[in-house]
């Protein structure tokens, strides 16, 4: 065990705190604390990273940071330029988007319109069948008089024509009918109230987020530069832990929508931006003021009646 690890590790007992405890405070994995004890900084996701955990661990049992690193700068990692560490792990993010509902909203007016074209071509069909079978009708009847024949075909037209004017009424009556659930459609998509993303508190390098209005729940996190990242459940489960790069996987999209709340460990939010559903959110903490960044979104959704 190293002299700054041994340090450590007797404020932690000092102050009655296990690694797991000290782990729920931090967000840094247990493995992570023990390397740091250990003087084991090989195992970390980088020299940056190591000094970072190094100063959150100081701080959680109350020990100055800057004395430590000047104290022990031999043994603590410099910050200076180093290789980009393998991608510590993964899970395949669950894409689970429900949009068979809204979907079938835009399907159900063109298939409407359609019935009513067919319908409007079988009727079509339908009075020229008649009208030709009136007129064979017709000219059978003129060999035996003329007189009939043209009483026949003067009440076939009548009939044709009354039959077009209902025909015309019954489709600008569906066509009306087609116009208004079209009008209540977009009354309704109108009606819908827009996501909102707000803080709900904020404390040192932690912010709270409260999603409201919104039928699902997916957060995307985009490097601009070289970051590392954690995003979690609130049951402490991880969809994924790693480093983002800008010249390799620069980004990593997960499906919250089943989820009450997500929770981001930020390593270096100076390069990182974060989408909830396609919408950018805005730092409450300045990354001038705070590099490592723990945010927590909480899905407020919506009771159905």
């Amino acid at each position: 065990m190293s002299e700054l690890g041994n340090r450590l590790k007797e404020a932690r007992l000092a102050k009655g705190l296990s690694l797991e405890e000290l782990q729920e405070m931090t967000k840094i994995q247990t493995r992570y604390l023990v390397g740091i004890e250990e003087g084991n900084f090989s195992m970390m996701p980088g020299n940056f990273y190591a000094r970072a955990f190094i100063k959150q661990y100081a701080e959680a049992v109350d020990l100055p940071p800057e004395d430590l690193f000047e104290e022990y700068k031999s043994e603590i990692p410099s910050s200076g330029n180093e290789e980009i560490p393998e991608k510590l792990s993964r899970v395949t993010s669950r894409q689970t988007m429900s949009e068979g509902g809204s979907k079938i909203m835009d399907i159900l007016p063109k298939v409407l319109i359609t019935l009513l074209v067919v319908g409007v071509i079988a009727l079509a069909w339908f009075l020229i069948q008649n009208r030709g079978n009136g007129d064979s009708a017709a000219d059978t009847k003129n060999d035996q008089t003329g007189a009939k024949y043209e009483e026949s075909a003067t009440l076939k037209d009548a009939e044709n024509e009354k039959k077009k004017e209902e025909n015309a009424t019954d489709q600008k009556v569906a066509d009306t009918d087609a116009d208004k659930e079209q009008a209540t459609e977009e009354e309704k998509e109108e009606e819908t109230p827009k996501q909102e993303l707000k803080v709900a508190e904020t404390s040192g390098s932690s912010t709270v987020y409260e999603l409201k209005n919104a039928d699902k729940f997916s957060v995307k996190l985009v490097s601009t530069g070289q970051t590392w990242v954690n995003m979690q459940n609130g049951k402490g489960y991880s969809f994924y832990q790693g480093i983002l790069d800008k010249d390799g996987e620069d980004s990593k999209t997960v499906d919250y929508s089943k989820e009450t709340e997500a929770i981001l460990v930020i390593g270096n939010s100076s390069q990182t931006d974060v989408y909830v559903n396609d919408e950018k959110l805005d730092f409450a903490v300045s990354p001038s003021d705070s590099v490592r960044q723990d945010i927590t979104i909480k899905y407020v959704k919506e009771e159905k009646e």
